[in-house]
């Protein structure tokens, strides 16, 4: 098969370009976390800790972030040990323990965002303002089913 024939066929497959353009993003994004001792899913385990006064719940974790619970346990406990997040009882449910952010991981947090948003912004340079608006839109839907406002 001639190069031009495989490309063609891979360019063609939606899955295997998601993929791929999400295995680039992850691969930057994790050199950008390095230095702050994380990577794309901690510190995306942080985020949404840190987007939540009262902490998240490990199961919305795992349901907002795809992942099995298991898998939510893992990044909580080694996230936990390393001094950014704890967990809390639930103020409604006393089964259910949530995961806060620490002051440690809000200090680090600006400087983190800033170092991802770096390396996001490069990969986007490809394409124009009204493109990486579209992207976001589209993968939002997507993936979330949801749509993001306009810019404006």
């Amino acid at each position: 098969m001639e190069p031009s024939t495989a490309t063609a066929a891979l360019t063609d497959d939606v899955g295997f370009l998601l993929s791929r353009a999400s295995g680039n993003f992850v691969r930057v994004s994790n050199a950008a976390l390095l230095s702050h001792g994380l990577r794309v899913r901690s510190y995306s385990v942080l985020l949404l800790a840190c987007a939540a006064d009262d902490g998240i719940s490990q199961r919305d974790l795992a349901a907002m972030l795809g992942l099995d619970p298991s898998q939510v346990v893992l990044l909580v406990d080694e996230l936990a040990e390393s001094g950014l997040v704890e967990r809390r009882p639930s103020d409604t449910d006393r089964r259910t323990k949530m995961v806060v952010a620490t002051a440690a991981w809000r200090q680090v947090r600006a400087v983190a965002v800033e170092d991802v948003a770096s390396v996001v912004t490069a990969q986007l340079s490809e394409l124009t303002s009204t493109e990486q608006y579209l992207l976001r839109d589209l993968l939002s839907r997507l993936a979330l089913g949801t749509s993001s406002p306009p810019p404006g």
